[in-house]
């Protein structure tokens, strides 16, 4: 109010002023990166002009650290720092030439995670969890689980030491990799070779259910079953015993990669899935059934040792179990039984629904 009584009138900053507040930058802090033209070069000291703030300066240990970068600088190129310093004794803004080359690095990560993009960079190490990377000079760890299923350790048991040896098999080659997790404070980066456009396995595996009867292809084999892939970023297990009724020895001998195969879902657990291809053939014990009963002879034909004794071969995926107890030793029913010789036996022990049958050799008179 003046002093007569009336409104003062409110002073506003013309719309030239509020044009020069708003378009005027704000002054760098300390993790700021800033850039500016080199203004001179020293033997212990780089200068950058950082209009309209004053004068940045590396000097001492940040000279010495970049020592390699300073001398391939030139008065009025332009160059790139991290603040790491302000108001110093002589008004000097301190920056660090290699701490910003970091921070960008950092930067540039989080922009290939928006953007997807993707590096083809070669495999330095690996670990029991995954396989090392190398990325600017960065490193990077590429876990098991976002490998793709060909480069998968496809391992029985989940053998930390056999998945090992096979990760350090991928040592030097190259892959096709998105950057999908960076934490510059902890220092990690974390990659995928998985397809950025994959959607996750868990909306890929809602739409199956028990029972399904699918084609898929063969992805992997190896000595515990084969590995069908039913879509992209979806692949799951036929194991050893889901592949016939009858024995099963190799499936590496029984399949070859790429070939499609018919399968049926007889298990969804977690983000896995369990398939079987047996199950789409007629099960041969339903037959058996009304065929064979105890105390009956039988001739069968020995097609595997165990421990506990003889599997001996009825028909076609029907076999029963010649105990070695019957014999003495594991080297006595071996000279008794030889493999791929017909006998003949009497069966002590019949089971259609559990699939179990139990023999007693009968000796020749």
């Amino acid at each position: 109010m003046s002093l007569f009584g009336t409104k003062e009138p409110e002073i506003r900053p013309s719309g030239i002023m509020v044009d020069f507040i708003e378009k005027s930058p704000n002054p760098p802090k300390v993790d700021d990166v800033v850039e500016g033209t080199v203004l001179s070069v020293d033997k212990g000291a780089l200068y950058i002009d950082l209009p309209p703030f004053g004068t940045g300066i590396i000097f001492g240990r940040e000279f010495m650290n970049a020592r390699d970068i300073i001398k391939k600088v030139n008065v009025g190129d332009t160059v790139a720092g991290k603040v790491v310093g302000l108001g110093g004794a002589d008004g000097y803004i301190e920056i660090s030439l290699k701490e910003a080359r970091q921070a960008l690095i950092w930067s540039e990560a989080e922009e290939a995670i928006k953007e997807k993009r993707v590096f083809e960079l070669a495999v330095t190490d690996a670990n029991k969890g995954g396989l090392i990377l190398n990325w600017q000079g960065l490193m990077g760890f590429l876990p098991a689980s976002q490998l793709k299923p060909e480069h998968y350790p496809r391992v029985n048991d989940g053998d930390k030491d056999r998945i090992l040896e096979e990760l350090r098999k991928l040592v030097g080659e190259k892959l096709s990799v998105t950057v999908i997790g960076a934490t510059p404070k902890e220092g990690k980066l974390i990659f995928s070779e998985k397809s950025p456009e994959t959607k996750s396995k868990e909306n890929i595996i809602a739409k199956y259910s028990l029972g399904d009867e699918l084609t898929g292809e063969v992805t992997g084999l190896v000595d515990f079953g084969v590995f069908v892939k039913l879509e992209e970023g979806l692949e799951g297990l036929v194991h050893i015993s889901e592949i016939d009724w009858g024995l099963v020895e190799n499936p590496k001998t029984m399949f070859r990669i790429g070939e499609k195969v018919r399968v049926k879902i007889i298990e969804i657990k977690d983000d896995k899935i369990s398939l079987s291809i047996k199950a789409l053939k007629e099960n041969p014990w339903k037959d058996a059934a009304e065929k064979y009963k105890k105390d009956m002879e039988v001739q069968g034909v020995i097609i595997k040792y165990n421990k506990h004794g003889a599997l001996a071969s009825i028909e076609e995926g029907v076999a029963g179990l010649v105990h070695v107890s019957e014999f003495g030793s594991e080297e006595k029913l071996r000279e008794e039984l030889e493999m791929g010789k017909t006998y003949r036996f009497k069966i002590t022990l019949f089971d259609s629904k559990e699939q179990k049958m139990a023999l007693s050799y009968i000796e020749k008179k």
